[in-house]
């Protein structure tokens, strides 16, 4: 039934964009992006670790404002990027916008249907590939495992812009659930799990301020989640319920030359059997990141950034879960923290090439995170690099 919701929903934005092209009130754009990467020592990208194509970014996007009130906006992309999210065409928003309030100081917008992540920092600009500041985000935070899950929900945004003496003020809430395919169910439970896996409720919170004559903006956002799994035929797993809790905080600071990102998260995770009857599980872990980029010139821009991962604040080093498991799972299951190198150079007005290294140490953010795969993902150390060119229109 997902399949065909995403194909059907692919069908009417192209319908969309075909009828309406024409039309003074539509926008087109579009993006293609093409690279190789590999991630050496873990199943990160490909199983055997070995040097991938599948790096490949294509979509479409479109608005059409019917009238100073209503808008409808839509994007349709195909991905592969091996191991990281799944293959193939999707939805990634398709939504049906009205203006609840326009002044001089406030405006109040309602979105309706699969709506955009507006909460964290990159979430609103990790589905095009030019607006990123790398080919791969932080994992810490923006889990490629569980893209399509985060990116947005089937259900209600508002979003709020505005200013006043204290500065200016983004204020977003969203209400609804995202369809989790096969794949991504895999990637959170291992490839055993036979059931269905539901995104029961998601409800998020944030709020951005940009102080007055400042170059800085700081943000919170919060999150909560809940899921259910309902056990299938000759199933390892049982029925049962997880929650994700998340806090965020994130400052952003700027300057003509260089530009510093910071982005903290602590989350809760509440499991309900799923593993085994009368399974219980309470954890809280945290991460973030620092990410400082310079801009060399204005075709040429250095990043460098430190990516830091706990599964349990309680239990940093991993220990608890190889003494649980009675050594069968490593304890560099427990953490994953990266370091990052990257360039980006702007080859002419719409399109660059991004190049970027990757050192890691740990898998606690490599897929299946329920189940760890510690036969392809044998090693504490790893890596990765990536480059990738794209061009947009």
């Amino acid at each position: 039934m997902d399949q065909l919701i995403i194909r059907l929903s692919i069908l009417l934005v192209a319908c969309f964009v075909t009828v309406l092209s024409d039309a003074r009130e539509v926008k087109i754009n579009g993006f293609i992006a093409q690279g190789v990467t590999q991630a050496d020592g873990s199943n990160f990208v490909e199983d055997d670790g070995g040097i991938s194509f599948k790096l490949t970014e294509v979509g479409v996007n479109s608005t059409y404002r019917l009238n100073s009130t209503f808008r409808f906006a839509g994007q349709a992309v195909y991905l592969d990027g091996g191991n990281r999210y799944q293959q193939g065409a999707r939805v990634d928003y398709l939504f049906l916008e009205s203006q609840l309030y326009d002044s001089e100081q406030w405006s109040i917008k309602a979105q309706l249907g699969r709506n955009k992540n507006y909460h964290w920092l990159y979430s609103a600009t990790r589905d095009v590939p030019h607006t990123r500041p790398s080919v791969i985000l932080p994992q810490s935070l923006y889990f490629d495992a569980f893209r399509d899950v985060a990116l947005g929900v089937d259900g209600l945004a508002l979003v709020t812009q505005g200013n006043n003496s204290l500065g200016e003020w983004d204020i977003n809430f969203s209400l609804g659930t995202s369809p989790i395919s096969s794949e991504q169910k895999n990637n959170l439970l291992g490839r055993s799990a036979k059931g269905k896996l539901k995104h029961d409720n998601d409800k998020q919170f944030s709020v951005y301020w940009r102080p007055s004559l400042s170059n800085i903006q700081i943000g919170v956002a919060l999150l909560d989640a809940e899921f259910s799994y309902k056990q299938g035929d000759n199933d390892t797993l049982v029925n049962g319920n997880e929650n994700s809790q998340r806090f965020m905080f994130n400052i952003l600071y700027q300057q003509p030359n260089y530009e510093i990102a910071i982005e903290l998260m602590r989350e809760r995770i509440i499991v309900d059997s799923i593993l085994f009857p009368n399974f219980h599980s309470d954890i809280f872990g945290e991460g973030g990141y620092v990410q400082g980029q310079y801009f060399l010139s204005r075709d040429l821009t250095l990043l460098a950034r430190i990516d830091i991962y706990d599964r349990d604040r309680e239990n940093r080093s991993g220990r608890l879960i190889n003494s649980m498991s009675q050594g069968t799972i490593p304890n560099y299951f427990g953490f994953m923290d990266q370091g990052t190198l990257g360039l980006t150079w702007s080859l002419s007005e719409k399109m660059q090439l991004q190049a970027e290294y990757h050192r890691a140490k740990g898998a606690a953010r490599l897929a299946p995170t329920f189940t760890p795969d510690t036969v392809l993902n044998d090693n504490k150390y790893w890596t990765v690099w990536a480059v990738q060119v794209m061009y947009w229109f």
